[in-house]
């Protein structure tokens, strides 16, 4: 059994188990899926400040505090203890082409070369660590939400704004893996 949970789950099975999130926390107390505004619970309980944006009734969405922390102790209970020993399988294509760029350590989840603290001090691992968290709060705060609360949540209840935002994000993946990481990675 804990061979089956080390596994990467198939779309299929992974998907449907996502999307259950969805009619559970509507039934259960007509809340809302989604990640980024736990942020904004946690600033306006942290940060007493005079600001209008954080003054509202942040414990009425107490829940989504703990949603966000069981998700984040789930990420550390399987790093630790659920991970899969063997490299992340790519097809050989892609490892040529990854091997272009200085990146052939396939060991981890993201590649250690883009994605450590010794990458951080170079101005490939800046761009794409910094700059580009900076780029997806910025995103998230600008579209009212990030891709759960969009993609999972805001489709499922058939919005439009949610919508315009989910194709939003697709084309601003395609143009950042197609055009400007090849760019970046060469740096």
């Amino acid at each position: 059994m804990l061979e089956i949970i080390k596994e990467p789950w198939p779309w299929y099975v992974a998907g449907p188990l996502i999307g259950l999130t969805v009619p559970i926390l509507l039934i259960i107390g007509n809340k809302s899926f989604g990640i980024s505004s736990s942020l904004r619970h946690i600033c306006a309980a942290c940060i007493p400040a005079n600001i209008s944006f954080f003054k509202y009734d942040w414990k009425k969405e107490s829940w989504n505090l703990f949603f966000v922390f069981g998700i984040f102790l789930g990420g550390v209970i399987t790093a630790y203890f659920l991970s899969n020993p063997n490299e992340v399988v790519i097809t050989p294509e892609l490892a040529e082409k990854l091997a272009t760029y200085g990146i052939t350590d396939h060991t981890g989840l993201v590649p250690a070369q883009l994605f450590s603290w010794e990458s951080l001090f170079t101005l490939r691992g800046f761009i794409m660590i910094v700059v580009g968290g900076f780029l997806v709060g910025f995103g998230t705060r600008y579209a009212g939400g990030c891709t759960s609360g969009h993609a999972i949540m805001g489709l499922s209840n058939l919005q439009w704004p949610s919508l315009v935002a989910t194709i939003c994000f697709m084309i601003g993946g395609f143009i950042m893996a197609l055009l400007i990481l090849p760019y970046i990675l060469s740096l």
